[in-house]
């Protein structure tokens, strides 16, 4: 039987990728994700399996001082550690994204549930997400805010809206009007069309209509590229009342009759409420509405 040297496999790894980094410079980035994968993988089975692993940090201290002293620095203990998760965790390897940095894969290393790791790849990826701006959206646990299932629904435009939404405003002890929740949103617009969800584009504030001899504005019209269809918004400084759906049922009837164009989807209206009403959401038989209430922050 032939017996591994561990820590000579660990250490040509990481020499490799250094050699590597150095001469392709464009594509050091998955260089680095594949080294830190087979060490994470070799790692593991130096101290014996998955099972074992989480108890051989004694090992992982004395790879540490040796990489360190022959390599110089950044193979402290807990490189090596988070090395040995990213192993464990992704060793599907087709689940890492490569177009993600290892800064990035260090954020989603605590989190346990898989489903929730998906969803934050998948969003970092596909709005090119810094470290940093990653890093706020897991604070902000805008995961358990979308509310995900196991098995979600056909995708509606109301499946990506988070529960709560958090809204930027200059003083959240200050008793909001709906005039002043309105230019909070409207000076952190960017912002807002962000938290809102995937593929929001502003179309118009305050757009006034006319149905029948009486004139409206509706606070927010957006439209959702990836689900094609336009986006009524309505701000709410209150709870949520039945009346409200019968005015937001009315601005959507008015867009898909006279702006949205053939091509496009079936309007899709947003309430945002101070507080969420379970009851009526629940018994809402209109599903082109969904309410959400917001935090202000």
């Amino acid at each position: 039987m032939i017996k591994i040297n561990y820590y000579n496999e660990i250490k040509e790894t990481l020499v490799k990728n250094e050699i590597y980094k150095k001469v392709k410079d464009y594509s050091k980035n998955k260089s680095d994700l594949n080294a830190y994968f087979e060490v994470g993988r070799l790692i593991v089975e130096a101290q014996g399996g998955e099972k074992r692993a989480k108890y051989g940090n004694k090992l992982i201290k004395e790879y540490s001082e040796k990489l360190t002293k022959e390599l110089g620095k950044g193979y402290t203990e807990r490189n090596l550690r988070n090395m040995r998760s990213f192993y464990i965790k992704f060793k599907k390897w087709h689940a890492v994204r490569a177009e993600l940095t290892w800064t990035h894969y260090r954020l989603l290393l605590p989190l346990k549930d898989l489903k929730m790791v998906e969803y934050y790849m998948n969003i970092a990826v596909l709005q090119n997400l810094s470290y940093r701006e990653l890093y706020e959206r897991i604070k902000s646990k805008e995961y358990e805010r979308i509310g995900f299932k196991e098995e979600l629904e056909e995708p509606k435009v109301s499946t990506l809206i988070k529960n709560p939404i958090m809204i930027k405003v200059k003083d959240k002890n200050e008793r909001l009007t709906e005039y002043a929740l309105h230019r909070s949103i409207l000076e952190n617009m960017d912002d807002f069309l962000k938290e809102l969800g995937i593929g929001f584009l502003y179309a118009g504030s305050e757009v006034k209509i006319k149905i029948g001899d009486n004139y409206h504005y509706i606070d927010f019209l957006l439209f959702n590229y990836k689900f094609n269809c336009f986006v009524v918004v309505e701000l709410k400084v209150t709870e949520f009342k039945a009346e409200y759906i019968g005015q937001i049922t009315k601005y959507i009837n008015y867009v898909d009759k006279n702006i949205k164009e053939l091509f496009n989807d079936k309007t899709v209206g947003v309430v945002i409420c101070k507080k969420e009403n379970r009851f009526v959401m629940e018994y809402c038989s209109d599903d082109k509405i969904f309410t959400t209430t917001y935090k202000v922050v």
